[in-house]
């Protein structure tokens, strides 16, 4: 059987992309918040033999691509890998699959990456995956400001940080000062003996907490994040614009979903994020963050159509 351009275009929406060349295509199968369990790792292995070349690659938005799918087997692939929660998807021109590094785990994370994912992929990706938006819809999330998962070129950049205040009562004017030693930013500073912490040079990536034996910086503090908005990498690039504040945990899921709206009532067809953050002003998509209106207005928005210019 000739595959036609009709069939390609039914099945790029699904998830399906045609291998160069060939009349098969690779699939990409969508895991939530980052995570795979075993059980699915292996139902993926077996749908590539199964149904595939027996080839797997993983796409940087953490997709499992089985390649080499023959068209008419398609449909079979996608009903064997829902047995295992699993489905086939991540293109369009919509919300695309939600990316996380491991800040669960890891030693520098500031906040729980995988739960933050999980909940922005049933949030967005599920619940809102079948809104149509001017253009492809990234969202990364990041543990900390070494930004393994580049939060700032994706369209939505969560990256965590520990928000703490400094206490200089309590800094006993150590001879070798922890919280100077492990500071990479050069924030900290020895000033009569005592640490002094320049706040216009810490970014609060957290590795100072609790450091300090004697807490001047506490033990604990709050996890915050800074939330980017627009960026892009490719062909174009654009550095995503970092919101003017830092915002609690519970504020983040309202805040992407302003973006989400903001960008589907200001949007032109075929415009990223970041371009129409700079066409309309970034005072401008802050002010409308800030506020309620966008979700006021939240149904009205998501059923009217795409702006065309």
């Amino acid at each position: 059987m000739s595959i036609t351009k009709e069939d390609i275009m039914s099945v790029k929406g699904r998830g399906f992309l045609r291998n160069r060349g060939t009349e098969c295509f690779s699939g990409r199968v969508v895991c939530r918040g980052g995570i795979y369990s075993s059980e699915q790792l292996r139902a993926i292995a077996e749908c590539a033999s199964r149904f595939g070349s027996g080839m797997i690659s993983f796409t940087s938005r953490l997709s499992a691509e089985i390649v080499g799918i023959p068209f008419d087997k398609i449909d079979e692939a996608s009903a064997f890998l829902a047995q295992y929660g699993l489905a086939f998807g991540g293109t369009g021109a919509k919300v695309r699959p939600i990316t996380a590094c491991k800040g669960t785990t890891c030693v520098f994370g500031n906040l729980d990456t995988h739960a933050l994912a999980a909940e922005l992929h049933d949030r967005f990706y599920i619940e809102l995956g079948g809104i149509k938006l001017p253009h492809k819809f990234k969202i990364g999330v990041g543990g900390c400001p070494n930004s393994c998962m580049k939060p700032s070129l994706n369209d939505v950049g969560i990256e965590g940080r520990k928000v703490f205040e400094f206490d200089p009562t309590l800094c006993r004017g150590c001879a070798k000062c922890a919280v100077f030693a492990n500071c990479s930013m050069k924030a900290v500073s020895m000033e009569d003996g005592k640490a002094v912490i320049d706040k216009d040079k810490c970014i609060n990536c957290g590795v100072c907490v609790g450091k300090c034996p004697f807490g001047a910086v506490p033990k604990e503090a709050e996890s915050r994040a800074v939330i980017y908005a627009g960026g892009t990498w490719g062909k174009t690039r654009r550095d995503g614009t970092a919101l003017s504040r830092r915002f609690t945990l519970d504020e983040i899921i309202e805040t992407v979903e302003k973006i989400m709206l903001w960008y589907k009532e200001n949007g032109y067809a075929g415009e990223r994020l970041g371009k129409a953050i700079d066409r309309v002003g970034i005072e401008n998509f802050e002010k409308a963050i800030y506020s309620d209106e966008l979700l006021k207005r939240r149904e009205e928005i998501l059923a009217a159509p795409i702006k065309e210019r």
